[in-house]
């Protein structure tokens, strides 16, 4: 499996540190009189992928930099119930301390790994990609798109300034979709893209007309994603089309079979599941 890319530790190490001072308080009370030097494993509980052990690593050694981290799995490994993903060596305070910060933390984002890959399954043998949103928890949201890559999915927008949506909220503020394709174009910096939502044949027309790079078929019935679709490749076929509205595992392929190039969701980070995992002293 090819190895995923974090993002740099000068833009996670301010995350990790304020996790631990929020865990940690004035200090770990119940680590106070225990010494020497101990062993740790990782368990998983239950059957999934996992993701963010490097992380998990870094919050070890943010509390101090001896504490040797090992993972016993490759990140992305699916793993079966009971595996052993990791064995951490250090002071028994440094283990018992950044326990919990980095046990929520795998946990979370393994979640959203499974989910993800639960969700790539159903279209894998097709060309459409899945893709994530910024429907993510507050301060949590590079990791969490970090853990839709690690499932197979590719990440939408980071940010607002990614790239421009145009959303029914815009094109109504505007008084249409070419009032607001126009308004966006006097600002937008080179080379960043427009995308615009649609939710009918007629809203479609008008945004092929606008030369937009991307069109989001919002919520649209199967039926009616196909005939815009037909429409897009027909008219205007340098122009990527995604889909998003109520995606579920169920639907995702007969929306995939549509011929979109994208399909985007929320449900792998916002309906996730944790991943349970546990830390036992060997």
């Amino acid at each position: 499996m090819a190895p995923f890319v974090l993002p740099p530790w000068i833009v996670l190490d301010p995350l990790l540190d304020s996790w631990l001072r929020e865990d940690i308080g004035r200090g770990d009370r119940a680590t106070a009189g225990l010494t020497g030097i101990r062993t740790a494993q990782w368990r998983v509980k239950s059957a999934g992928r996992i993701a963010g052990l490097d992380v998990a690593a870094r919050i070890f050694q943010r509390l101090n930099p001896t504490v040797d981290f090992v993972a016993l799995v490759p990140e992305g490994a699916d793993c079966e119930a009971q595996t052993i993903v990791a064995e951490i060596t250090g002071s028994i305070g440094d283990l018992l301390t950044g326990e919990r910060s980095a046990l929520n933390l795998v946990m979370r984002l393994s979640g959203i790994a499974t989910a993800t890959s639960l969700y790539a399954a159903q279209i894998a043998d097709l060309p459409t990609q899945l893709v994530d949103t910024r429907k993510t928890t507050p301060g949590l949201r590079i990791l969490e798109k970090y853990a839709t890559t690690v499932g197979g999915g590719i990440s939408h927008r980071q940010g607002l300034d990614d790239g421009a949506m145009i959303k029914d909220n815009h094109i109504a503020a505007a008084g249409g979709i070419r009032e607001a394709v126009t308004l966006v174009r006097e600002s937008l910096p080179y080379p960043l893209t427009i995308e615009v939502e649609v939710e009918s044949i007629e809203q479609l027309d008008v945004a092929m007309e606008c030369g937009v790079e991307i069109i989001m078929l919002d919520n649209m019935p199967v039926p009616m994603m196909e005939v815009a679709v037909d429409a897009c490749r027909k008219h205007a076929p340098h122009i990527k089309l995604e889909a998003s509205g109520n995606i579920t595992l169920e639907t995702i392929r007969a929306v995939a079979e549509t011929g979109v190039d994208y399909i985007s969701t929320s449900a792998p980070i916002t309906r996730s599941p944790w991943l349970d995992l546990s830390m036992r002293m060997i």
